[in-house]
């Protein structure tokens, strides 16, 4: 079998993947209650109290967050608190900044 050329770099792949992640109004609200706690991690309940959707879309919003490396979760049962994964975050910050520089 014939290897796939691979077209895209690793870093327009991991790009698009934080782009991705943020490509919803719910995980940019994620997004900026977290980081407005950046020093700190909230719960999943605090988030739900605030934001006008089912907890179970919540989940599936933190989840994708969580797949794309923007946040991080830690379980303690019956609750989950999440914070932004700081240097991924910083990571995307800065590609999105030379990106939009060009």
């Amino acid at each position: 079998m014939v290897p796939k050329k691979k077209y895209y770099t690793e870093a327009q792949e991991k790009m698009a993947r934080y782009a991705k992640a943020m490509a919803h109004p719910a995980r940019v609200f994620i997004l900026d209650f977290l980081a407005g706690n950046i020093d700190k991690c909230c719960y999943s309940g605090d988030m739900a109290e605030d934001i006008p959707i089912a907890r179970s879309t919540l989940s599936e919003h933190l989840k994708a967050l969580k797949e794309a490396g923007l946040i991080q979760g830690e379980i303690n049962p019956p609750y989950i608190k999440y914070c932004i994964n700081k240097e991924n975050w910083e990571e995307a910050r800065k590609m999105f900044e030379v990106f939009f520089r060009k």
